[in-house]
Formats: C-alpha cells, structure tokens, sequence
C-alpha cells in the first residue's frame, strides 16, 4: 500500500486498516487520520508517535495498560489480540517451561505492582533470556523514566506491525 492510498482512504477505512497498531487504542489511528495528508509512512508514524507523547498522562497510561502481561495466562488461554500473540510466540513465550511461566508471572507481579502497568517489550526484537534481564533490570527505574521506557518500546512495536500491514 503507498502512501497516496493511504491517504485516499476515508476516516473509517483508515481506522479499519490501521486501528489494531496500538494494543486497543484505536483513538491514536483515529487523531492521526486527521492529521492527513502524510508525505510518506516515516511522517505518519512520527505523527502517531506525536500524538502519544503528546497525550495527557491519563491516556498515556491507559496506552500503557492495555498492553497484556507477557507470558500471561492470555497467551494460554487464547486471549491476547492476534499480533500479540503472534510477537509472543516469536520470543518463545508460548512455550515456556513451568520454571520460565512462574518466573514470568512473578516479574510481572512485581512489575505491575511498582509501575502500574504491564511490562512493555517489543518481543519481535528480544529472545527469553533479553526479555528477562530486562524486566530485572527496568524494576530499577523511576515511573517516569519507565513510562517513557514503555512509549518508545510501544513505538518499535508499531514500527513493526505497520511494516507487516504494509507489506
């Protein structure tokens, strides 16, 4: 798809294709189509990272909490949204030993009950043993610095998933 029919799309057609970027927040795709005409993919993905950055607190953080906990009982039970769960199973996160799962699970307790929020990872770009240093090594950070953290990992995310919608 380029860019002219990106940009050709109604509101509702831009949604439809580009809705599912960030984890159940489609009122970032929703700001961004107004924001049209892009020049090329690299402005309307700056304009979608703007409206994030730039977005009260509040919904930054309910951005930040629609993510699902990595290794959850989602993945198990067939919850997660589809990119998720694909990113997931692409670290290896759907097969987990009982070990790795009880790991997981007790990181992202602690995660989620410092920070508010899940641990957020582009999994696509990590393999288990990065996405668990990490998750170690983040517990140190400030709210702050670790809700900037999660917004430029959410970004490499999107990053990813619009190269694949794209083709």
């Amino acid at each position: 798809m380029t860019i002219d029919e990106i940009n050709a799309l109604d509101a509702a057609g831009f949604v439809a294709k580009f809705g599912f970027l960030f984890e159940h927040s489609p009122w970032i795709v929703r700001e961004a189509e107004a924001r049209r005409p892009f020049a090329d993919i690299a402005a309307m993905e700056a304009a979608m990272a703007d409206i994030v950055t730039q977005a009260p607190h509040l919904d930054q953080l309910k951005l930040l909490r629609a993510h699902p906990e990595l290794a959850s009982k989602a993945a198990v039970d067939k919850t997660l949204t589809q990119a998720s769960n694909a990113e997931q199973a692409s670290a290896g996160l759907d097969r987990l030993t009982q070990d790795e799962y009880d790991l997981f699970h007790d990181l992202n307790r602690r995660y989620r009950e410092r920070f508010g929020f899940p641990f957020i990872i582009c999994v696509r770009l990590a393999d288990k043993a990065q996405i668990l240093a990490a998750m170690r090594e983040r517990l140190g950070n400030t709210e702050d610095y670790e809700i900037e953290t999660a917004i430029g990992e959410i970004g490499r995310i999107v990053h990813l998933r619009l190269k694949d919608v794209l083709g």
